[in-house]
């Protein structure tokens, strides 16, 4: 007699802030490869209500988040462009609505700044895992949304391809074992140039990334390397790590994703191609290995592993983040802030390429940092620190 066959298991039901984005379309791969194992209930965006709308009408959608007034609006006098009975979700307090469906099971937060902070702390109020692949969330408020992962018994699971490589290979040692974490990068834009010629980028020449399909704005801190110093400090927050446990070193080929050593000196490493589908699905499908949406690596193919150390007069971004991860307090949120403002005005052509530097520092010695007691403290060091920086940028034209 044959045993019974074992029922098939439910689909975990996602919902997706920041579904327009380069993470929402390769989560929206993910998804799309495996319908019997994910189920899409939810997504948002803040602006781009045509292209949520297509979505929605691909997967089936049936709660759909606009965050920005006027595209929520339009959104609203057009019901046909979504399915029918599909419920439409405005402002902050939908996506906080949103991250808290009953019938979610994760909800994986890719919305840009500040604006993810509050659903990602009302889905894990709710009981979600969090699928984290906004840096912002754990630099800006990081013990707040740690204290809410334990108090709520969920998990918190990173997307960043480097933490999520960190997450595989720490997983099943002690943390007592840990010595050393080791991100990699690859450098962005300029990683080969001459220093000299830095003083003649264009914002064109700064967006086009070796590796990496992605919005200008982190494109733009790869190739300051101020992406690696957010992703330092969210490491250290993430898994609990001092400062000088927490390193960097180039990697051109952005194959290796992370470098981890132990106390016995034995080191392990992550290796998957540079695609933001192996990470999303991991922490989508989390704990289960199942065929990835692309093809692994050829190990029959010829290919090389490059490692160099990073020249901080290239990338003076990471030693002012490593300054910052010693210094602690609101100084991540104002590194953070500050550089948002910088890259925002380099893209609009109002600065030059080497400024951004100098504004998040000027930025940095101009408002001392505190220990915040509140998330609402949080949310004014940020404000205070992108007025300022506002304020400081004729001084770097």
């Amino acid at each position: 007699m044959q045993p019974p066959v074992a029922p098939a298991s439910p689909r975990k039901r996602v919902v997706l802030l920041g579904a327009t984005g380069s993470i929402g379309e390769n989560t929206l791969r993910v998804i799309a490869a495996h319908p019997d194992k994910l189920e899409l209930v939810g997504i948002a965006a803040r602006s781009n209500w045509e292209k949520l709308a297509a979505i929605a009408q691909e997967f089936r959608v049936p709660h759909i988040g606009v965050f920005e007034d006027t595209a929520y609006a339009a959104a609203r006098r057009t019901p046909e462009a979504f399915p029918a009975g599909a419920q439409l979700y405005g402002g902050l307090s939908g996506l906080v609505e949103l991250a808290q469906l009953p019938e979610a099971d994760t909800v994986l937060v890719a919305v840009v700044g500040t604006t993810g902070l509050h659903p990602a702390l009302a889905a894990l109020g709710a009981g979600k895992d969090l699928a984290l692949a906004s840096k912002e969330i754990l630099v800006l408020a990081g013990k707040f949304v740690l204290a809410a992962a334990r108090q709520n018994g969920v998990r918190l699971l990173p997307v960043d391809s480097e933490h999520n490589a960190v997450f595989q290979c720490i997983e099943g040692h002690p943390h007592a074992a840990l010595s050393r974490v080791t991100l990699t990068a690859s450098g962005g834009a300029f990683r080969d140039w001459p220093l000299e010629r830095l003083t003649q980028v264009k914002t064109a020449d700064a967006l086009k990334h070796p590796n990496w399909e992605m919005g200008p704005k982190i494109t733009v801190d790869s190739a300051t390397l101020a992406n690696k110093g957010l992703e330092l400090i969210e490491a250290q927050c993430l898994f609990g790590l001092r400062p000088e446990q927490c390193h960097a070193v180039l990697h051109p080929q952005s194959i290796v994703h992370c470098l981890v050593e132990f106390a016995d000196g034995a080191m392990l490493a992550q290796l998957c191609p540079p695609s933001m589908t192996f990470p999303i699905q991991h922490a989508l499908l989390y704990p289960r290995r199942v065929q990835g949406v692309e093809a692994p690596l050829d190990l029959n193919r010829l290919f090389s592993l490059d490692f160099r150390p990073v020249e901080e007069a290239r990338f003076p971004m990471l030693k002012l983040a490593r300054q910052v991860m010693a210094t602690g307090g609101s100084s991540p949120a104002i590194f953070n802030a500050a550089n948002e403002i910088a890259v925002a005005a380099f893209l609009a052509e109002r600065i030059p390429f080497l400024a951004i530097h100098q504004l998040v520092d000027k930025t940095l010695q101009t408002l001392p940092p505190r220990e915040p007691s509140s998330l609402d403290e949080v949310l004014a060091i940020d404000a205070t620190a992108r007025r300022v920086a506002a304020e400081l940028l004729p001084a770097v034209c």
